[in-house]
């Protein structure tokens, strides 16, 4: 057998890559075999995995998760794209955890922010230079289309207060705490305790600088409620926010929310 786009494909003694396009996809431009850039005379053989691709095309929601489930298992996908994820800030932690999420098929994102793109973001979020002036909102819509166009993305688009966030994010199963602002990650957090039971929260502190990578952890705050970051490193002069530990926080949390969403973490749902 073949593996074709991750699907299985009968094989035949002296199949040629030519023959394999012309009964699977007779469009396609792109060819892979085993991982490398191959020619329509390449003679297959028992077991090789192909890529047949149309340069441009972007995967239709099937071929998605049809890719997503092999790499990830249905269970795991099934579960993924089922659940909706709110984030609450959209800059160096916030941008970089809604594309993991969407790399990953998450079901759904709810992307809260009120500020636009600067030059200086330009340093640790995931925008790019063409997006100066955009919202944030409005920008990382455009990238996520880009990563995995079948994610649904709602927007919020607007300086959060703690008295909306209960009503804004209710009916999320996690809540993903990405603010600059020592208060607001304070009101987060009261929030969420106080108007969102069920709903799982992972937010972050300390995370400045270019100090250990293994000093980011994530820790158990109280059932259901996580925080990421070394606890202590705040911006100052000299210790800026840069690109690689906000990074390593972010991704903290992303992973955190799939553990949480996936039962890894033995809480209650």
């Amino acid at each position: 057998m073949l593996l074709v786009n991750e699907k299985e494909v009968f094989f035949h003694a002296g199949m040629t890559l030519a023959d394999l396009v012309r009964e699977q996809d007779p469009a396609a431009d792109i060819l892979l075999v085993n991982g490398y850039p191959a020619s329509l005379q390449t003679v297959l053989s028992d077991g090789d995995q192909c890529w047949l691709w149309q340069r441009g095309k972007a995967p239709s929601a099937e071929e998605m998760r049809h890719l997503l489930y092999a790499r990830h298992s249905p269970g795991v996908q099934g579960r993924l794209q089922e659940r909706v994820v709110g984030i609450m800030g959209l800059g160096g932690l916030g941008s970089v955890v809604a594309i993991a999420l969407a790399r990953m098929g998450i079901g759904s994102l709810l992307l809260a922010d009120y500020d636009v793109v600067e030059p200086t973001n330009l340093n640790r979020q995931q925008y790019f230079v063409d997006q100066i002036g955009e919202k944030k909102t409005a920008a990382l819509r455009d990238i996520l289309q880009r990563v995995n166009p079948h994610v649904a993305v709602t927007l919020i688009d607007r300086r959060l207060v703690e008295e909306d966030i209960g009503v804004l994010f209710k009916g999320v199963h996690a809540l993903v705490e990405c603010f600059d602002d020592p208060a607001m990650k304070a009101a987060g957090l009261r929030a969420a305790l106080h108007h969102l039971p069920g709903v799982f929260y992972v937010g972050a502190s300390g995370l400045a600088g270019y100090g250990e990578n293994n000093a980011i952890r994530t820790r158990r705050l109280y059932p259901g409620v996580y925080l990421v970051g070394d606890e202590v490193s705040g911006a100052a002069p000299g210790q800026g926010l840069m690109a690689a530990r906000v990074g390593i926080a972010a991704h903290h949390q992303a992973n955190q929310v799939v553990r949480l969403l996936l039962g890894a973490e033995n809480e209650v749902e």
